[in-house]
């Protein structure tokens, strides 16, 4: 009996040794769409080779033809960190934001994608929180949220404040998505998830961050939240204006309709 349950224990051992070993050779594939982000993304991938040390990954930078020298600064990072853990992957123009992230997956070799910002407004500190969530709980998407306790916003006024909290508390609902924050652009999904859920999108723009947590939701996608705190850029312009905020309202009626 003691050499059997010395042999069950030794099974045991071999089984949550080889579930560790799976886990760490997961590769995270982070794709970061840029357009005049020259002063910002030199310190972005500064920050996520600090904080992502035990991990393996890739960041994949798909830049939109930016005028102010982004590509330039990107070719000098991957002389310090190697063309195959940054990869540039530029594009003519501007040509919205969801297809920015679909051409970064054709280019990305990670069992999971994460996506951000590249203005700093998503802190890389976050990310380890984000794939022990993930590894915790076996979900298939990870979304950083500000709407929750220990979440918030740093640097705002009032009024931005209070459109982008109207706009979350009116697509909650008209869409009840069983998530907190449905305009975040902070999240790390599961490859075949994020692959299915894509490949049903539609909007291009803002909205697309949107449709895709709307769509991951009733599609029965197993969705957590980690708190975050977004800090609005310290260097360049906002791309938000008012072309989409009317966007955004025009794709929430979309969503209301298909969805």
């Amino acid at each position: 009996m003691a050499k059997l349950e010395e042999i069950e224990t030794e099974e045991h051992g071999d089984t949550t040794m080889s579930i560790k070993m799976r886990r760490e050779k997961k590769k995270y594939s982070i794709i970061i769409p840029t357009y005049n982000e020259r002063l910002n993304i030199g310190l972005v991938i500064y920050l996520v080779f600090k904080h992502l040390q035990d991990f393996e990954f890739e960041v994949i930078i798909v830049d939109d033809g930016s005028p102010d020298g982004t590509q330039d600064v990107i070719k000098q990072l991957q002389n310090v960190y190697g063309e195959d853990r940054i990869l540039l992957r530029a594009r003519p123009k501007k040509l919205g934001l969801g297809t920015a992230y679909y051409h970064g997956l054709k280019h990305a070799s990670g069992d999971f994608i994460i996506i951000m910002d590249a203005d700093l407004s998503h802190h890389p500190k976050y990310l380890p929180s984000f794939i022990r969530k993930q590894m915790e709980t076996g979900a298939s998407i990870v979304t950083g949220t500000r709407y929750v306790r220990n979440g918030g916003i740093h640097g705002w006024n009032l009024i931005r404040k209070l459109t982008s909290r109207g706009a979350n508390v009116l697509a909650q609902t008209l869409l009840w998505p069983g998530v907190s924050d449905l305009t975040g652009s902070f999240r790390l999904y599961e490859r075949k998830a994020f692959e299915d859920i894509i490949s049903s999108v539609v909007s291009k723009g803002y909205v697309f961050q949107m449709e895709m947590i709307v769509r991951a939701s009733r599609k029965g996608y197993h969705i957590e939240e980690v708190p975050i705190t977004f800090v609005d850029r310290v260097y360049g312009s906002s791309k938000l204006g008012g072309s989409e905020i009317l966007e955004y309202l025009k794709g929430l009626v979309y969503l209301l309709i298909t969805t």
